[in-house]
This record gives structure tokens, C-alpha cells and sequence, in this order.
């Protein structure tokens, strides 16, 4: 049951004190905490002064509201004016609420409303008040101290986080710059290992240059300059990049001086290894670097001008790397120029002039190969026996070089004793085959020989390994002679050598060769017989008889003119003609001593001799 409602009359201050005084007391018997019965207090005299303030009568209604079992209640105050008076500022405010956990014990209106009792229980309160106020300042003050504490914790953190990050970009920025110091080494050592590969790979002075020309320029030079000590020895070229000049950098010089790398630029330039210098008077804007070009000996100075204002120490030791490695190329380049030339000297020096016998018509060629030290094996002879019998020669020594080429004038000065004696092709190979195996063990030849007899409309034959020969009968029909040939000459076991006949009367024509006229790698040596037989049968009777050396320069046109020779080149032409056809006159002195010797001779039995230089003929 709801307890009735206390009622107030409040007309004065006293009136207004004891109210007061009478809800302090229900909201303390009603187990109100202090601080909610203070503020309920505080806001109650707040209304109190604020309805004395109006003037008139005004009535305090007290309600204690019992909710169900188990559950607070609370204390409800609202003030109103009494009888006709206009409704105030209060009429339209909400009733104060204050908890009330127990149910308050009412007293009569006299007990509740002492006021001395009133004032010392609102000093209690007061002082409750204060002690609660002084607990929350301890703990705002314990909380601020907490709060400084984990704010210095947190800058802490954040110092240590920043710290963290700054350390990690540093590593990132490291890592990143030793990766890019890394793939510029590694950038550097390929581009050496490539330049090294590109420049050994040729033993030709122009193209090692123009090669390295062509790597270094734009890049890693603007411009380069090579200054060779012995420029007669070398082969001359020309290139828009490097090129010899008559003026040297004081750099250039003081690096053939000196045999050490000199840097040449308006700021020292601190490289590895290299001298620094003032400004060259030939590049005041740009550093030059000249480095010596070193093998067994000091060969020149390779000037480099810089693509850029500086130039940086990775480069430069790669290029001081290269520069070595391009003296060395240089020198054997030297060297194997100077080997291939003595044996090319020595091998012309043993071709010998061919004969001009009746019914018969020759002319040879011989080519060196275009590269390569592969020279001084290849060689054709054709000399008359006692017996007035003509022996068409052609062979090829294994091995190439000064070597072969010695060993090949032993077998032709050999060849030459035993047919002295008027012995058979198969006779003449039996000997060689027993002399090479004797005198030069780790070396074999090929070699193939004919015999012209006047008058025989026949011709008789024997081969030692040799490529076959290819026959031209008079009406244009070709064949090989194919006959299975016997072992190479020097092959460690006791061989006897076999005579071959083949018709061939007079308008026919025989091709020995070598080798390296048919042979192509990859491709075999069919394929270039046959292109032989092809290029022999396009010939005419005529035209064979008319100029032999014509012929031969026509039979080597087809075969060289798109491939570049690894080997050397022999043919020897050999052309029967009627008793009717008279051979032209030979001179006793082939070449007249007031004039240089003609480049190509149209003389029946003449032998052309030409150089890679300038192809197998000028014409082709």
C-alpha cells in the first residue's frame, strides 16, 4: 500500500528550513547514499530559494514510491503554489528523485523538523561529501599520475617505434643500395665476361678494334682512340668510333711512359690504380683515361673520353680488366699473323710452275683459308717423267701450319725422286705411304696422282684417302671417278696401292681438288662434288680450250663465293686436246724483270696463285 503524501506549507524561510530538515531526515532514514541525498538536497533548496524568491504560499509535496518486492524505491519532491496564485516557473519542472533502498520510518512532523539536529546532520553530510571528495581526488590524482606514467610509456613507445622505423628504412635504404650495387657489379662483370669472349674470339687487329669500339661506344666511352707503337704490323681499319690519330693526349703519352693508367680531368679523379692529371688540351670538358695495352710487352694506349663528367671507380677497373684482356687478344692476333705469313710464304714458295706438254692443257689455283691458322697442307704438282709421261698431283697434309707445311714439300720433293724411276701412280703412293710412316709417324696425307701419257686417250690413277676426281667427257657428260680409294698416306699398316684406268680422250677434262673446295661443315662432302660436277658441266669445250684459267676461276665461283674458307684450296685442271689444237708458246721468262708480275696469267699452263685478300679473283 503506497503511504500518503507529505505536504508542506511554504510561506517563509523558517517554513523552507524545516522542509528541508524533514527530507533530509525521510531521504537519511531511507538509507539514501550521501552523495545522491547531497545532491537531492542541494537541488531541493535550489527550488526552495527559488519559490521564496516568487513571493506567496507554496506547498512541498513528499512522495516515498514503493516499487514491487525486492526492488528500491525512491523519494519524490515537487513544489507548487497554493490557492489562486498564477502558476510560477516551478509548476511546469519534473519532481526531484532521490533513492531510497529502504522504506523510511515516519516521524511526526515536530521530530522530523528540529533543526538543530537538521543543521549537524547537514554538517555530516557536508563532511561525507568532503571526504568522498577528497577520496576522488586521490584517485583523479592517482589516475593523473597513472595517466603521465603511461603517457610517458606511450612516448616511450613511440620513441622506440620511430627508432624502430627510422633503423628499418635505414636497412631497406642499405639493402636497396647494395642491390644496386650489386646488379651494377654484376651488370659489369657480365658486360667483361661478354667484351673478353667477343675480342678473344677473333685473331683480326680490325675486327678486336672495331669490336671493341662497338661495345664501349656510347656507353662506357664517347670516344675511343687506339695508339699502336707498330702500326706497319698491323692490319689497317676503319671505324667511326675507334681510329689512330696523329696527336696524343699528354695522358696517352705518359701512359707509354710510365706503362700505368693515367686519368686526365679538371678534378682528381681517385681511381684504383690509375695516376691522375691536369685537363687534357684535347678534351677540356670530358676526363680521358688512357690505359696502356700490355701483353708480353707494351703494344700501344687505348684513350677512352668519358660519356659523362666523371667517371666512377667500378667502371674504370673494368675497364682497365678489359684493356688488358684486349692487349693480349692484340698480341696473338700479332703473333698468329705473323705465323700464318711465314707459312703462307713458305707454302707459295714451294708451288711450283706447271709444265706445257703436247695434248695437254693446265691450269691450277690455290686459295688460303680466310681464317684461322689453317694454311700449309694443301699442295698440287704436275711435272713430266723421263718417259715423256705428264703426273697431275694433288694432296693435302693433315695439321696445318709452318709444320705441314714442311711436311708437305718432303712428300713433293719425295714424290718427285721415286718418279724419276717412271713408276705408276699406285707405285709412287706405295713408297710415300712407307717414307711418311717412317719419317713422320703422327702425321698422314691424302693425295691423288694422274698420268697423262701422249697419245693414250686413257688415263691412269691411283688415290691415297684423296676426294675423287671428276671427269668431263668432250660432250659435256660428267662423271665421278669413284673407284674405292686406298688408306691415307702414314696410316700404321702395310698397304699396297692399286693403278685405276678411266677413258679420257682428247676434249676431256679432269678436276683434282682438295678438300676444302667441296667440303662444308655440317653439310658433308657430297653436296660439294656435286656442285662441282654441276659447275664443270656448264662448260664448254670451247671455252676450256680457249682459256684454261677462265675455266678454273668459273669451277671456283660457284663453290666459294658464299661461304667463308676454313681451309685451304687446291685445284689442279687438267684438259686433253687433239694433236690439231697447238698449245700456245711459253716464254722463257714468264715475267718480264722491267714489270711487276700480272695478276692473272691467260697462258696455257700457267698457275694463278691468289690471295684472300682480294677473293680468288677481282672479277668474282
Amino acid at each position: 500500500m503506497t503511504p500518503p503524501d507529505d505536504v508542506w506549507k511554504i510561506a517563509s524561510v523558517a517554513d523552507a528550513a524545516r522542509a528541508r530538515a524533514a527530507v533530509d531526515r525521510i531521504a537519511t532514514d531511507g538509507g539514501a547514499p550521501t552523495l545522491e541525498r547531497a545532491r537531492f538536497l542541494t537541488a531541493l533548496t535550489a527550488r526552495l530559494r527559488s519559490c521564496l524568491s516568487l513571493g506567496g504560499e507554496w506547498e512541498l509535496r513528499l512522495h516515498v514510491r514503493q516499487f514491487a518486492t525486492g526492488q528500491a524505491g525512491r523519494l519524490e519532491a515537487s513544489l507548487r503554489p497554493t490557492g489562486d496564485h498564477e502558476p510560477g516557473p516551478q509548476d511546469g519542472t519534473p519532481p526531484l528523485t532521490c533513492p531510497l533502498p529502504q522504506r523510511p520510518v515516519r516521524q511526526s512532523r515536530r521530530v522530523a523538523g528540529s533543526l538543530p539536529r537538521a543543521l549537524l546532520r547537514a554538517d555530516e553530510d557536508t563532511a561525507e561529501v568532503l571526504s568522498l571528495l577528497d577520496e576522488q581526488e586521490n584517485l583523479v590524482r592517482l589516475h593523473r599520475e597513472e595517466l603521465h606514467h603511461t603517457n610517458q610509456g606511450v612516448l616511450a613507445l613511440h620513441a622506440d617505434l620511430e627508432a624502430a622505423a627510422r633503423a628499418q628504412r635505414e636497412l631497406l635504404e642499405a639493402e636497396r643500395t647494395a642491390r644496386t650495387e650489386a646488379e651494377r657489379a654484376r651488370r659489369l662483370l657480365t658486360f667483361l665476361a661478354d667484351a673478353s669472349a667477343a675480342i678473344t674470339s677473333s685473331l683480326s687487329h680490325t675486327a678486336i678494334l672495331r669490336r671493341l669500339s662497338d661495345m664501349l661506344v656510347p656507353e662506357y666511352a664517347e670516344r675511343l682512340d687506339v695508339w699502336l707503337f707498330d702500326e706497319e704490323e698491323y692490319e689497317e681499319h676503319d671505324d667511326e668510333h675507334a681510329h689512330r690519330v696523329p696527336d696524343h693526349s699528354a695522358a696517352a703519352v705518359a701512359a707509354a711512359r710510365t706503362g700505368r693508367p693515367q686519368h686526365a680531368a679538371a678534378h682528381p679523379g681517385a681511381l684504383p690504380g690509375v695516376d691522375d692529371l691536369p685537363p687534357s688540351a684535347l678534351s677540356p670538358e670530358r676526363p680521358l683515361l688512357a690505359i696502356p695495352l700490355v701483353a708480353q710487352r707494351l703494344l700501344g694506349v687505348l684513350t677512352l673520353t668519358a660519356p659523362g663528367p666523371r667517371l666512377d671507380e667500378d667502371t674504370s677497373v673494368m675497364l682497365v680488366e678489359l684493356a688488358r684482356r684486349v692487349g693480349v687478344a692484340l698480341d696473338h692476333a700479332h703473333r698468329y699473323r705473323q705465323s700464318r705469313n711465314t707459312a703462307e710464304a713458305l707454302q707459295r714458295a714451294q708451288l711450283t710452275d706447271l709444265p706445257t706438254p703436247p695434248g695437254l692443257l693446265l691450269a691450277a689455283r690455290y686459295l688460303p683459308a680466310t681464317w684461322g691458322m689453317n694454311i700449309g697442307g694443301d699442295w698440287y704438282d704436275a711435272f713430266l717423267q723421263p718417259d715423256g709421261s705428264v703426273l697431275a698431283v694433288i694432296g693435302d697434309v693433315t695439321g696445318h701450319g709452318l709444320h705441314a707445311a714442311v711436311v708437305m714439300g718432303q712428300l713433293r720433293t719425295a714424290l718427285r725422286a721415286y718418279a724419276v724411276e717412271n713408276a705408276t701412280p699406285g707405285e709412287i703412293l706405295t713408297r710415300l705411304h712407307r717414307m711418311l710412316g717412317h719419317l713422320q709417324p703422327d702425321l698422314y696425307a691424302t693425295a691423288l696422282i694422274a698420268r697423262f701419257r701422249p697419245g693414250e686417250p686413257e688415263v691412269l690413277w691411283a688415290s691415297a684417302g684423296h676426294p675423287p676426281a671428276v671427269a668431263r667427257a668432250a660432250d659435256g657428260t660428267v662423271r665421278v671417278l669413284d673407284a674405292k680409294p686406298g688408306v691415307m698416306l702414314g696410316i700404321p699398316l702395310p698397304y699396297v696401292y692399286t693403278d685405276q684406268r678411266a677413258d679420257l680422250p682428247p676434249g676431256s677434262s679432269l678436276v683434282l681438288y682438295t678438300d676444302g673446295l667441296v667440303e662444308r661443315r655440317g653439310r658433308g662432302i657430297d653436296p660439294g662434288i656435286g656442285r662441282l660436277g654441276r659447275a664443270l658441266e656448264a662448260l664448254n669445250t670451247a671455252e676450256l680450250e680457249q682459256n684454261l684459267d677462265a675455266a678454273a676461276d668459273a669451277l671456283l665461283k660457284p663453290l666459294l663465293y658464299d661461304s667463308e674458307r676454313d681451309d685451304d684450296v687446291c685445284l689442279l685442271l687438267c684438259h686433253t686436246v687433239p694433236p690439231t689444237v697447238r698449245e700456245r708458246p711459253q716464254k722463257a721468262d714468264r715475267f718480264p724483270s722491267d714489270s711487276p708480275p700480272p695478276d692473272s696469267l691467260s697462258v696455257r699452263g700457267s698457275v694463278k696463285d691468289t690471295r684472300r685478300e682480294g677473293g680468288f679473283r677481282e672479277s668474282l
